[in-house]
């Protein structure tokens, strides 16, 4: 039997013109991209980002 992955997730502001280097430079710590939502304000985006939690994290 398998261990199930235990995951984290982080929520990210976006602003409009700079949303790939945001979502590159948390790719590239790890985070996948789950969903992009509007934000409370209805004119902002939010990501919501998640990856594997490591052992003793």
């Amino acid at each position: 039997m398998s261990a199930l992955t235990t995951w984290e997730y982080a929520t990210v502001p976006l602003i409009v013109h700079a949303t790939k280097a945001i979502l590159d430079n948390w790719g590239a710590d790890g985070w996948e991209l789950v969903q992009v939502v509007p934000g409370p304000d209805g004119t902002s985006l939010v990501a919501y980002l998640k990856r594997p939690k490591t052992a003793g994290a």
